[in-house]
């Protein structure tokens, strides 16, 4: 499988973006250099090059979510590629406070530590529906890796449309999100304008 290895907190410099948005809560100590002005392009590339950092998607699969949000009938396709990338179950399972970050869950979903539904889940794109039941294989539950986990995450304020319940290490998907309550900092206007060229 393809994997970005370049540092993170590197990445987060060169996209201006602050790294407690991937979990992660060092602080890179380096200013970024004021570089040129960035062409209409540059700023549409950055933008989708931000969003596929953040969810830890891939150029193809990240396609595919546009092509996808496009056919969607209800809001714009901008909104609808965010609430997309935001129901995949890796990202879920990360906002419910079951992964110090992103790449973590990843790990969960693919090592078969994830029920959805009563069914094993490995698939960290899995797209996850209003009423799914979501929850942590009961073997699993008493590791100590999920103690940590919890320690690290318990501040972590979990969305609205999600809810959780971290005795049992479980949790529900109670509704599909709206733009206002994905907090991440990409403007999705950009990137639509950028496949639509």
């Amino acid at each position: 499988m393809a994997r970005d290895m370049t540092p993170v907190l590197k990445r987060c410099r060169t996209l201006g973006l602050d790294p407690t948005f991937l979990g992660i809560d060092k602080k890179s100590t380096r200013t970024p250099r004021a570089g040129r002005k960035q062409s209409e392009y540059g700023l549409q590339l950055k933008e989708k090059q931000k969003a596929k950092f953040i969810y830890g998607v891939l150029e193809k699969p990240f396609r595919n979510n546009f092509a996808k949000a496009q056919k969607l009938k209800y809001g714009t396709t901008g909104e609808n590629l965010m609430i997309l990338l935001e129901l995949r179950l890796d990202n879920v399972l990360f906002r419910m406070g079951y992964g110090r970050t992103r790449k973590e869950t990843r790990q969960i979903v693919t090592h078969k530590h994830v029920l959805v539904n009563g069914k094993c889940v490995s698939i960290p794109s899995y797209q996850v529906k209003p009423g799914d039941t979501i929850e942590i294989k009961e073997k699993h539950k008493g590791k100590q890796r999920y103690k940590d986990i919890l320690e690290v995450t318990d501040g972590r304020l979990v969305p609205d449309w999600l809810d959780a319940d971290h005795e049992n290490l479980s949790g529900t998907v109670k509704e599909i999100p709206t733009r206002d309550q994905i907090d991440v900092p990409v403007n999705e206007v950009l990137i639509v304008e950028l496949y639509s060229k």
